[in-house]
């Protein structure tokens, strides 16, 4: 087959650091465009809208969009109605809604649109799967805690009503927890903590569990200076199971198991291919629909102002 001729829409911090490489090194594909307010792609032609691009470049099969979540739903159904698969990065969107509406689309025009989610392709995610469905699990709890100031530095999107706010990382977590446990989650209770000059939570404490009653707490925080921790720990029967650092290491009462090269974004570049030659979509709602449930459940607490 002849490469996927692919473009991008956003370039920021994440495409130049995952989104370029991941697809420079993939022989399936051919990158032929870009659209940024801001940014510019070396090499290639670039414009300042996703319009401007579709109308000047109709070879593009396929258009990877990385701008912020509160614009994505309009560009992905501009590049749905001209035709285009669709690669959206996390979050898919900044409603359920928008997302369903979107695949409805894409199905009806026999198009394949992907919800990217990098978390789930870190390398030991597969192998902590693999142990838990192997033995009893007894409880479970998410620790993501990182920094803001570090990882968005000046983005005030991320701040803003849509931007997820603490859930932005968050939900990486949950998108790994929704994968490698058995059975679907459903959240219990809440409590989220805005700054007060902000719309979005920079905190959050959420409590889960399954039809079996199984207890889950995920804490989130972006106030951790120091040491980042992206760490989920499973009590069961087969001993503690410990997903570090993203879900990069797998231990098991304490003996590291399994800790290989972060290739996330390379993987997720291969499955887009994937589907788009299987003509199918790949878009589970699931860790979105938890941050929604937080939002309808969680009780709200007041905390002190943040300023970058």
């Amino acid at each position: 087959m002849s490469p996927i001729n692919i473009s991008i829409v956003g370039v920021g911090k994440i495409v130049r650091d995952q989104h370029l490489p991941a697809i420079a090194k993939n022989a399936d594909y051919k990158l032929i465009a870009a659209a940024s307010r801001h940014g510019v792609v070396d090499g290639i032609d670039n414009f300042k809208s996703i319009e401007a691009m579709l109308d000047a470049v109709p070879a593009i099969d396929a258009v990877s969009l990385c701008m912020p979540p509160q614009f994505r739903y309009q560009a992905a159904r501009v590049a749905l109605e001209a035709g285009k698969h669709v690669f959206l990065e996390k979050p898919p969107g900044a409603t359920l809604s928008e997302v369903a509406d979107l695949e409805s689309l894409a199905a009806a025009k026999g198009l394949s649109l992907f919800a990217s989610w990098h978390s789930r392709y870190a390398p030991a995610v597969e192998p902590a799967k693999s142990f838990l469905v192997s033995t009893k699990i007894n409880s479970v709890k998410v620790i993501w805690k990182e920094d803001v100031r570090h990882w968005h530095p000046n983005q005030d999107w991320i701040w803003q009503a849509g931007g997820l706010g603490v859930f932005d990382p968050g939900i990486n977590a949950l998108s790994i927890v929704t994968h490698i446990l058995p059975n679907p989650l459903f959240i219990t209770a809440a409590t989220l903590e805005f700054p007060e000059n902000r719309d979005a939570p920079i905190a959050a404490s959420i409590t889960f569990t399954d039809a079996g009653n199984l207890p889950v707490l995920a804490e989130f925080d972006w106030r951790q200076t120091g040491h980042q921790s992206w760490d989920i720990i499973a009590e069961t029967d087969a001993g503690t199971m410990t997903l570090s650092e993203g879900g990069a290491k797998l231990s098991i009462d304490g003996v590291l198991k399994h800790d290989e090269p972060e290739q996330e974004y390379p993987a997720l570049y291969a499955r887009f291919a994937e589907i788009i030659k299987a003509k199918t979509s790949d878009v589970d709602l699931a860790p979105l629909r938890h941050v929604a449930d937080a939002f309808m459940l969680g009780k709200r607490k007041f905390v002190d102002a943040f300023f970058d």
